[in-house]
């Protein structure tokens, strides 16, 4: 095949990088060769008819080319139309691996070439600012002890690749990036482009979508493989980096950076909607998470087993090793390791032991038992035993590049990987604790007291010591579970450390109830307790989720009462005067839409902080941020300085769901890149609220401007979503969600409840739909009229709106997303799907207003940025954005074929498995066309 045929499948039009522009072409040329070789040179060529027309129309819209274009698609016959759908699926997910690879190579192309030079959002950026500033040392050493950064992984159901397929992905970005090898000859060229097109192919018969929904340890597995992959390797390098530029710019101090970088999950601990989450899955989850751990520590022994080949016969070590050595061979019964037995080479005879007790750490029978490692700890002391040796006999550098390391790695995993935090709906505790005070004969009906009678109940429950549960009573099914799920955390504690749970979410936490209700849970199992001399004992920590704009206006209040309940004082007081509260960004944005949600979410972090701050509480802010822009998505940077400085407090906490995490943390240096901008911004960040630059005026003035933008937004986001009678049909009937539902990438349910009520459908499904029909809808709608509404022809207020684009950062994130939505709304698509609608007097009403909608705010974001186009500020993004168009667009229109014709089969009660699994691929390839799924 000609390489001219092939490369119609990449655009021709010249890109800013040529490197980037010959990897796309390069795939594309393989892609076309598998097409060939699977589909003759047929399919090829329809393939490329398509792509060409699409392109045109994107390029100049004409109807009569418009009709053309959909007759050619609607012409597919099953099979042909199958491959197709696949063919342009596949060259997307060929363009994120280039892309991928290409932010690799950008950053190493900066440090080549920029010698000295400080590449902007870097840890030493970070680092030189503060010096630049004159801010002491010690300041310095105050200000990290201050800032805390923990990224959880979730479980959310938005990754739509299978794991198989991420794989395969993992080999080709490995491959390319071999394309820039230099020193390859002709024929390493060759064979490269063999084993590229053998992935290619492999990937062309791998099957994309999965077969069932994955269980909840399936998840879990998926979750751990960011860590086996990346994170282990990637995180202590961060804190290297940042120690590094640290004795760069204050020489003569000794840093040891504290633990402010770590990750944690929900995976296996989040029960809320799925009911698969259960105790047991709990505790598996755990287990397999020591295992990985544990097994990580044992290959990097044996690495130093290797390396750590110094002699007796040369170096003197230290006594305290050889005492070490000494004691190991008196209490450590070899079992399991082969000891070195050269007796010349401490190192390795020591390391012989610490494999050892290592193995031993998974026999529960020798618990506390010096023939194995009873906590992190102890291992930590172990390599720093042989750290201080080895600087004894002037090893500094094997030291510093092999067990320092080692032992940040211990600091941050311990035995347990990554902190479990476990979350449940406020709903379950009370039916269960309504159950429980039956039994005892305290109240009949616990649910129905007021707030007020069941605040003084719960709180004089905590100061009693009797407990409320017996194993004689038969509870319901949900009660015994809810119970053993306190059961499974005061045993983990036990078993891998206070840090693998310390954090307990209560779903839409509407009162101070929801939140005494699991303290008083906790206290039946010990979590909790208050001792005879009237002493706080707590390991557990009840976490408020406020979701919904009206949990958001209660907040502070509920803090506040909480905060007044001296028992409950005494609890915050043991978890070192600091306790956290998690924000919804999906659950708000669905509420109120994407101006409101992010007002009221500004609003509710200051207003709580305030509270807080009456009762010298620290607070740490969960943000439980989506991947979607309509689920307040965006870069990991821009997340933690889209927060109020002086609301990073006792530190931050970020969800990462879904695809983020495969695009954030499937590559060694995309991995690295993301988390070192984590910590520039966490560091501009504190120095920001040490030493605000903002007039407290001028800000105070946005404000107010913002606040009313934000209500005029909410009257017309709800007008349409709650107010319009015919809006659930309009959004049922014109994007996919009852076939989202059928996407098998996630173990829990779309639906908090079997209903089809707006209120009990989830976030997710809701933001997935209106993405893959090309609306976008909850990432922009309502923001034109608000901000219309505001400047109401008057020329002096567009410049405000102008002044606060360039100085207000919380108005700044506000438009840099909505344009990004906007770039990414298709309406001439999402007429197509609004064809779909049987009523078309809905169809036609709604649909026109949205469009006016789109209209308006487009026109106003460039009045406020003064651009020419949308997102002209990035136009790195907006030239992607352009590129895929043609490509996805196809898959959208056949999208809206073959869901037309599923839903009239369904309509006569009649079904066809292949059309759902051809609507699937479509949903796939549009994901992977637009970059985001939920």
């Amino acid at each position: 095949m000609s390489d001219q045929a092939a490369s119609t499948l990449v655009t021709s039009r010249p890109q800013a990088n040529n490197l980037l522009r010959r990897d796309v072409r390069f795939l594309g040329n393989i892609l076309g060769d598998v097409l060939v070789h699977q589909g003759g040179h047929e399919l090829l060529e329809i393939v490329e008819k398509i792509r060409e027309m699409s392109k045109a129309l994107r390029a100049e819209f004409v109807p009569e080319l418009y009709e053309e274009f959909k007759q050619v698609i609607n012409s597919l016959n099953t099979e042909k139309r199958h491959q197709v759908i696949r063919a342009f699926a596949i060259y997307f997910q060929l363009v994120n691996i280039a892309e991928q690879n290409h932010r690799i190579r950008r950053k190493r192309d900066y440090e080549r070439s920029a010698g000295e030079t400080v590449q902007p959002g870097s840890i030493e950026n970070a680092v030189q600012v503060l010096k630049e500033q004159g801010i002491p040392a010690e300041e310095v050493r105050t200000m990290l002890e201050g800032i805390s950064l923990e990224l959880v992984m979730t479980a959310h159901p938005t990754e739509a690749t299978r794991r198989a397929v991420l794989d395969i992905h993992q080999r080709l970005a490995h491959d390319v990036m071999e394309l820039d090898n230099p020193t390859l000859t002709y024929r390493e060229r060759e064979k490269l482009r063999e084993k590229l097109l053998n992935e290619v192919l492999t990937l062309w018969q791998t099957d994309e979508l999965r077969d069932r929904k994955p269980t909840v340890i399936d998840e879990v597995r998926n979750g751990m493989y960011y860590f086996d992959e990346t994170l282990f390797e990637v995180l202590p390098s961060v804190y290297e980096e940042l120690e590094r530029c640290l004795d760069k710019c204050y020489p003569g101090e000794r840093w040891h950076v504290p633990t402010y970088l770590r990750f944690g999950s929900w995976i296996g601990g989040d029960r809320d909607g799925n009911p698969s989450v259960t105790a047991k899955v709990t505790w598996e989850t755990l287990t397999l998470q020591r295992e990985l751990v544990l097994h990580k520590y044992e290959e990097l022994l044996k690495d130093l087993m290797g390396i750590l080949s110094f002699s007796t016969n040369i170096v003197n070590v230290s006594d305290e090793l050889l005492r070490s050595m000494k004691n190991d061979r008196t209490l450590v019964e070899i079992r399991c390791v082969d000891i070195w037995r050269n007796e010349k080479e401490p190192y390795r005879i020591k390391l012989g032991y610490m494999l050892e007790k290592l193995a031993n750490t998974l026999d529960e029978s020798l618990k506390g038992s010096p023939q194995r490692y009873n906590s992190p700890d102890e291992l930590k002391e172990d390599l720093l035993i042989i750290d201080r040796s080895l600087r004894h006999h002037f090893a500094d550098y094997v030291a510093d590049t092999h067990i320092r390391k080692l032992v940040r790695q211990v600091e941050l995993f311990g035995f347990h990987l990554a902190a479990l935090d476990v979350r449940q709906h406020s709903q379950e505790h009370e039916s269960a604790m309504t159950e429980i005070l039956a039994h005892m004969n305290i109240v009949e009906d616990y649910a129905s007291l007021s707030e007020t009678d069941k605040i003084d109940l719960l709180h004089r429950l905590l100061n009693d010591p009797r407990p409320l549960t017996s194993p004689h009573f038969d509870y319901t099914e949900s009660t015994r579970e809810c119970l053993d799920v306190y059961h499974t955390i005061y045993r983990a504690q036990q078993e891998f450390g206070g840090n693998c749970i310390s954090s307990y979410l209560i779903s839409m936490t509407e009162g101070a109830s929801d939140m005494l209700e699991v303290m008083v849970f906790a206290k039946e199992v010990g979590l909790f307790r208050k001792e005879m001399n009237g002493q706080v004992r707590c390991t557990l920590q009840a976490v408020p989720l406020f979701e919904t704009i009206d949990d958001l206006h209660a907040a502070p209040a509920i803090m506040e009462t909480l905060f007044e309940l001296p028992i409950y004082r005494q609890a915050v007081e043991v978890m070192g005067n600091m306790h956290e509260i998690m924000l919804g960004y999906s659950d708000s944005n669905k509420d109120g839409g994407v101006v409101t949600a992010n007002w009221e979410l500004r609003v509710a972090l200051n207003d709580i902080t305030h509270a807080a701050k009456k009762h010298n509480v620290k607070l740490k802010f969960f943000h439980g941020r989506g991947g979607a822009l309509g689920r307040g998505g965006m870069p990991l940077n821009r997340s933690i300085l889209a927060q109020p400085p002086h609301t990073v407090g006792a530190g931050i906490k970020i969800t990462e769901q879904g695809e983020v995490l495969s695009s954030r943390y499937s590559m060694q240096g995309i991995a690295y890149r993301s988390l070192e901008q984590a910590t520039w911004a966490l560091i501009t960040a504190a120095r920001l609220a040490k030493y605000p630059q903002q007039e407290a005026v001028e800000e105070a003035e946005w404000d107010e401007i913002a606040k009313g933008i934000s209500e005029s937004a909410l009257t017309k986001y709800q007008d349409l979503i709650f107010r319009d009678p015919d809006f659930m049909t309009f959004f049922k009937e014109s994007t996919p969600l009852p076939e989202v539902g059928e996407l098998n990438i996630g173990s829990r349910p779309s639906k908090r409840k079997g209903s089809d009520r707006f209120e009990d459908l989830r976030a997710i499904p809701w933001v997935f739909a209106w993405t893959q029909s090309r609306y976008l809808l909850p990432a922009w709608y309502a923001a034109g009229t608000a901000m219309q509404g505001y400047i109401q022809g008057d020329e002096g207020k567009l410049e405000t709106l102008r002044v606060m684009y360039a100085k207000f950062p919380f108005f700044t994130s506000l438009i840099d997303n909505l344009q990004m939505a906007l770039a990414k709304a298709d309406l001439v698509i999402a007429k197509e799907y609004a064809g779909m609608i049987t009523d078309k007097t809905i169809r036609d009403r709604i649909f026109t207003q949205i469009e006016e909608e789109y209209a308006q705010t487009s026109a106003l974001i460039l009045q406020i940025t003064g651009q020419a186009e949308i997102l002209d500020n990035v136009p790195v993004i907006q030239e992607s954005i352009r590129l895929r168009n043609p490509y996805v667009d196809p898959l959208s229109y056949m999208q809206v074929q073959l869901l037309a014709e599923l839903r009239d089969l369904r309509s006569r009660d009649e079904d066809d498995p292949e059309l759902l699994r051809e609507v699937l691929l479509t949903i796939n390839g549009i994901a992977a066309g637009l970059r985001n799924t939920g």
